[in-house]
């Protein structure tokens, strides 16, 4: 008789973002992933929609790590009744809570201010979910060790494999009555500047893949010439360099290079602002596991010393009213929200404020529309005009690229019999569907949102 593992893409189907993978299979259900959907309107209208299965008979949420688009719907899962476990490494959910909690609040403070400003069509305005909310789901947290299998049933286990991109971040190894179904999560990069290199898998019977940057291989570009250059750009216009920036990894790396920069001798004594209370929450997970990158505790203290590390909003305007020249880095990487709009706000429509963009611009965000050049952007109700100068370093994205994701593939022993390609806009999909089918001979799917495959167990 044959068994099934049944499959239903929830998310991260023909987009990059929304990541949830429903799981069913001999009377046990989990989730890969529970990640909001970002970018286009219609895509986060689906955030509103409650999952068509029953959340209350999932038994687990399994996490690959930390950022919203992975996380981001847990504290929904939990208004629906979901009240399983959500396992993942230590980094992973000491991430996942900054994230969640910071969202939640974020939620709270657009709904009041949207309720305020009259500017939502929605009556009453509602917050996505609640801190309570989130607060309530991070009760659900239970950490496992990376490279240790772990039961759920006498059919199924599973674990967590290092997968660099963010501290904490795995792929994980599902294995079901002896199928081995592998979740890539997001692939991190082999030189990176704070974290080791990808593990790879060695067998797949069926490979859940990413693909942000299935089409594309990433430019050489030379990031520290770069930055130099555009902080004494900025010095001589007597302007400001504002770097919208991820609150995981990307501040703490960016960090890293300004604090290299500066010792080397190759940048002048400028301010550096640091102003995200997330990155800074982040920042301190790297204190707690240092075993989970490459950065000394000497060289992280001495970092850290060396910039204005921002704690209020009061600070906030206080640095915009600062009239020297400066690096600001602040959140959301995409311009979807944070303490980044307040700045632009104020130099958006400043000829000596340089915007520079640091990693992957999702459609439809605020970053992708000031990558594609566009004159006024809209925040806050209305439209701003774009005036300053802005550049993108593609470079130090923490996802991998085409070459990278082939790499990770070259150590599976196997021919899987189906490799499904996600978290991708169809472009890539499509560029890495066919050089896997050329390179490998692989059967590979680009499933749509809400499929369902059963696969044999």
């Amino acid at each position: 008789m044959l068994n099934f593992a049944k499959v239903h893409f929830f998310g991260a189907a023909g987009t990059v973002t929304g990541s949830k993978f429903l799981i069913q299979a001999f009377d046990k259900q989990l989730m890969i992933d529970c990640g909001m959907f970002q970018g286009i309107k219609e895509l986060r209208e689906l955030n509103w929609k409650e999952l068509p299965v029953d959340v209350k008979k999932i038994d687990v949420v399994l996490l690959t790590h930390g950022h919203l688009d992975h996380v981001g719907f847990l504290p929904r899962l939990y208004k629906q009744g979901f009240r399983g476990k959500i396992i993942g490494t230590n980094p992973t959910l000491a991430i996942a809570e900054i994230i969640l909690k910071d969202s939640a609040k974020i939620h709270e403070e657009e709904a009041e201010k949207a309720a305020e400003e009259n500017y939502s069509k929605h009556n009453p305005v509602l917050p996505f979910y609640t801190v309570t909310e989130a607060e309530k789901t991070i009760e659900l947290f239970e950490a496992k060790e990376e490279g240790e299998w772990a039961s759920l049933s006498k059919e199924i286990s599973y674990r967590f494999q290092y997968n660099g991109h963010i501290i904490g971040a795995t792929f994980i190894e599902l294995e079901i009555n002896k199928k081995r179904f592998v979740f890539s999560g997001d692939v991190g990069r082999v030189n990176d500047y704070l974290l080791a290199a990808p593990k790879k898998p060695a067998w797949a019977d069926y490979l859940f893949l990413e693909s942000t940057y299935g089409h594309k291989l990433h430019p050489q570009e030379d990031v520290e010439e770069i930055l130099s250059e555009l902080i004494k750009e900025t010095i001589v216009n007597k302007g400001n360099l504002v770097i919208p920036s991820f609150a995981v990894e990307r501040l703490q790396m960016l960090m890293y290079i300004l604090w290299r920069l500066y010792k080397k001798n190759k940048i002048p004594s400028i301010p550096i602002f640091v102003d995200s209370p997330m990155g800074n929450n982040v920042l301190e997970v790297f204190k707690r596991y240092p075993q989970w990158h490459k950065l000394p505790m000497d060289e992280y203290k001495a970092m850290c010393s060396h910039m204005n590390i921002i704690e209020s909003y009061g600070e906030t305007w206080e640095t915009i009213d600062d009239s020297r020249s400066k690096v600001i880095i602040a959140g959301s990487g995409m311009v979807t929200g944070g303490r980044v709009l307040t700045y632009l706000s104020q130099l958006i429509d400043d000829p000596t404020t340089i915007i520079l963009l640091v990693g992957y611009q999702a459609e439809g965000t605020r970053g992708r529309q000031l990558q594609e050049g566009c004159h006024e952007i809209k925040f806050f109700g209305r439209y701003f005009p774009v005036k300053a100068k802005v550049k993108s370093i593609e470079s130090l994205s923490a996802h991998a690229d085409q070459q990278d994701l082939l790499n990770w593939l070259s150590e599976i022993k196997n021919t899987p019999e189906e490799v499904f390609l996600v978290h991708g806009e169809q472009t890539a999909l499509d560029a890495l569907r066919l050089k896997i089918q050329k390179e490998k001979k692989w059967n590979v799917l680009i499933p749509k949102l809400h499929d369902v495959k059963e696969l044999i167990v």
